[in-house]
């Protein structure tokens, strides 16, 4: 229950998530399928994963950034949809104050962590077309694991702050968050607290996250498709250019939904429409990454043969 602290200052100690409570006609369809897409998400991302450890032929930088990514995206959705498929039949669909604050917390971390990722991997794409000959050196083993570890620990850094900064606001009721997790627009609407200092850290966070990393990726893209452009066979522009469709596609869907959620959420937004577009980031973005990045590979769907021929000798 809320708790009084210090005065008459009472503090919320849990918070009410309404979820799609407001579809009770539907909540078993929206389980359905929203437990679908979280087993599919933990499964293709799992087995990428084990299939690039697994095979030495994967054992290069493009494909120990994708096993990063899915295991960023393991991450990412299972810091929300777990607690939001548990709520969906509860009578009190409620989360600790802590609860709520962790979700948000672990949420941002992956999600800054592959925003940086994702500039990591145009970095590499940029480094294999444009500077083949020297490529092995520029991206060598200890690079891609600083690079990594970078990433991570960029989006950690500025989770922490954002988590301080959370941390100073007081919330003294209503404790109704009408959304399925604890996100920061929804939780900044909720403090009794001035939100000010909040919201604008968090501007800061997001130009220097999205804007900066957009403007890396858009530079490294450039490059590539000058280089792309002095190839003189069809058929090599063609293999250069499908090592970078893949990562194009996924990066188009990662920024344009987060962006359109956010500019759409940061009014205070939470209505049906923004909770179904930010089940397109939250969930499905992570479900499709692993099937965009095989779909057109040649690699990946070579690395399954010789596991299904290894299979079929045992």
């Amino acid at each position: 229950d809320p708790m009084t602290r210090g005065g008459n200052l009472t503090e919320i100690t849990y918070f009410i998530l309404l979820g799609f409570s407001d579809f009770p006609r539907i909540t078993i369809v929206l389980f359905a399928i929203f437990l679908v897409i979280y087993i599919t998400t933990l499964t293709w991302n799992l087995g990428l994963i084990i299939l690039i450890r697994t095979d030495p032929h994967l054992h290069t930088p493009m494909y120990f950034f994708l096993s990063n990514l899915s295991f960023i995206d393991i991450c990412y959705v299972t810091s929300t949809v777990p607690k939001m498929l548990f709520n969906f039949f509860q009578e009190q669909k409620t989360i600790t104050f802590t609860g709520c604050i962790v979700q948000n917390f672990i949420f941002s971390t992956m999600g800054l962590s592959e925003s940086c990722l994702m500039t990591a991997m145009a970095y590499d794409r940029y480094a294999a077309i444009c500077n083949p000959l020297v490529y092995s050196s520029i991206m060598s083993p200890t690079v891609c694991v600083q690079m990594v570890f970078g990433a991570y620990m960029a989006g950690l850094s500025a989770s922490l702050s954002q988590l301080h900064a959370l941390l100073q606001l007081h919330f003294c009721g209503p404790n109704v968050i009408n959304h399925f997790f604890c996100d920061m627009p929804q939780l900044l609407i909720l403090s009794c607290s001035d939100t000010f200092f909040v919201q604008v850290m968090t501007a800061i966070l997001t130009m220097i996250f999205g804007v900066t990393n957009v403007l890396v990726i858009m530079l490294s893209y450039c490059y590539i498709i000058v280089s792309i452009m002095k190839i003189t066979s069809a058929k090599g522009r063609s293999k250069a250019f499908n090592t970078c469709a893949s990562h194009l596609t996924a990066v188009s869907l990662f920024y344009t939904s987060s962006i359109f959620v956010y500019l759409s959420s940061s009014s205070g937004g939470s209505s049906s429409f923004d909770r179904f577009a930010s089940v397109f980031y939250t969930m499905v973005i992570p479900m499709l990454n692993p099937l965009i990045y095989s779909l057109r590979n040649k690699e990946i769907k070579d690395a399954l043969k010789r596991l299904q021929k290894k299979r079929g000798c045992s």
